[in-house]
């Protein structure tokens, strides 16, 4: 019998990207063994260790950045010029985690007791599988594989079936800076195969990032076990431009926000609020700059958006839109109007103003080049209407002043939340999300401890008199 392959396509020209075999669960059982094995070793590894080989982790990923970029590019569709800048970002986050690690997971002693010795120990879970996804493929996956090594892991990652070969660049980069035998592998897999991965009894923890729908399904798969698992899902993330805001910086900002990667982030602004004094002018500023997207080529440096990462996408989209002008929203940016190619999965922006709070575009999930912008009273509608959705991974605001953000900021149910930014990782601030956006956390001290098994050291050290 032939073995399963993968087949991924390039969104552009609709050519085959790579084509790979898919193991099976017998192969997986493998991969899982080796994995123990590497971990039984580098668990015992000193902080020193577990910091040299993710140095050279970096310096062996920044050797692979042009082959890597381009890789990624032809399996997403990403301008290129984005897709370097995700490399980037890639060993930024990296060397943060290297930097924060041995003060993170260092023993924990408590006070003095009288013939007591107390103190917590940060001991490392075992096999760590990571379930990434494919919109930022490598930021996604660094967010777990480096402080899973760091914290004396092993990892077993299988990424999205759309950008298999950016699990390879891991592997191969861990190995180039002499990894143990086994501690980072990849998978290429199919759904089943996957389900049994997370339920096989030496994988201790399970991360996952992609649809609530799969969140469900890693939940249920684990169910059987007490592990953990670390769950980033959708996001509806919402923008407060206030009347106060810097004018022309908000409304760059708001519009990179929900066009940059075609609008495909976790965390694009996906709906924008604006204070009546300022609304009209902000969608007539907002709709001038939009219009300055291309579309084209994602290898081509002037290209700002290229096509999307799935086929039926653009559809999806065009009826979110359809829906908000339907029910009374004002198309006002139509992507009939951009000069688009021929060939690729592409969506123009589009942008509809006056979009009804209930309409899909500002109700569900989009993951496109397309966003709703509507008009509020003030603080108490904005809050209100940013807390209407079942998400809650970001929100913004916009504003000149720190104390009404804070305020705001108190009061939206979110897992960050930005003043004047957006779309944004601080590696150094925990990356959470609340409601079905997910649980747990990746990045800054609390994505190392995490990936760690608390143990409590309880030490008579001297016996009663």
């Amino acid at each position: 019998m032939c073995a399963k392959e993968l087949t991924v396509i390039n969104p552009w020209d609709e050519s085959v990207s790579v084509t790979l075999p898919m193991i099976t669960n017998e192969e997986a059982d493998r991969v899982v063994a080796r994995a123990r094995a590497a971990f039984e070793g580098w668990r015992w590894s000193s902080p020193a260790e577990r910091r040299a080989l993710c140095e050279g982790f970096v310096r062996e990923f920044e050797a692979l950045k042009e082959q890597t970029a381009a890789d990624i590019t032809r399996q997403t569709g990403k301008p290129l010029s984005q897709s370097l800048g995700e490399v980037n970002g890639t060993l930024d986050r990296a060397r943060h985690m290297i930097a924060i690690a041995e003060e993170t997971l260092a023993e924990e002693y408590l006070p003095e007791k009288p013939c007591f010795v107390r103190y917590i120990r940060h001991e490392p879970l075992g096999v760590v599988l990571d379930i990434a996804a494919w919109n930022y493929p490598l930021l996604i996956a660094v967010n777990v594989v480096v402080p899973a090594v760091l914290a004396g892991n092993a990892v077993v990652i299988k990424h999205s079936s759309k950008t298999p070969l950016c699990a390879k660049a891991f592997v191969e980069a861990f190995r180039r800076a002499g990894a143990p035998d086994g501690l980072v592998q990849d998978v290429v897999a199919d759904h089943a195969v996957t389900d049994h991965l997370i339920r096989h009894p030496d994988v201790a923890f399970v991360s996952f990032t992609g649809s609530v729908r799969g969140g469900h399904e890693v939940v249920q798969s684990a169910a059987g076990r007490f592990i953990g698992t670390g769950l980033e899902l959708g996001g509806k993330d919402p923008a407060y431009v206030c009347a106060d805001a810097p004018f022309d910086f908000s409304v760059e900002n708001t519009m990179d926000g929900a066009f940059y990667n075609a609008g495909q982030s976790c965390c694009a602004v996906e709906r924008i609020y604006v204070e009546r004094p300022i609304y009209d002018r902000f969608v007539e500023a907002f709709v001038e700059k939009t219009r300055a997207y291309r579309l084209g080529d994602p290898m081509d440096a002037a290209t700002s958006i290229g096509p999307l990462a799935a086929k039926g996408q653009p559809a999806f989209l065009a009826g979110q839109v359809a829906d908000a002008v339907a029910r009374g929203g004002r198309l006002v940016v139509d992507p009939a109007s951009f000069d688009t190619p021929k060939q690729g999965w592409f969506y123009a922006p589009a942008v509809v103003a006056d979009a009804p709070q209930d309409s899909a575009l500002m109700a569900e999930e989009s993951f496109g080049p397309v966003i709703g912008i509507l008009p509020v009273s003030g603080d108490e509608e904005a809050v209100r209407l940013m807390n209407d959705s079942p998400y809650g991974l970001t929100a913004s605001i916009w504003t000149s002043d720190p104390a009404r953000a804070a305020r705001v900021g108190a009061r939206v149910e979110t897992g960050t939340f930005f003043m004047n930014r957006c779309d944004f990782l601080d590696p150094a601030l925990p990356w959470t999300g609340v409601k079905d956006t997910g649980r747990g956390a990746t990045l800054s001290r609390y994505g190392l401890l995490q990936l760690t098994q608390l143990k409590s050291m309880h030490l008579r050290v001297e016996l009663p008199k």
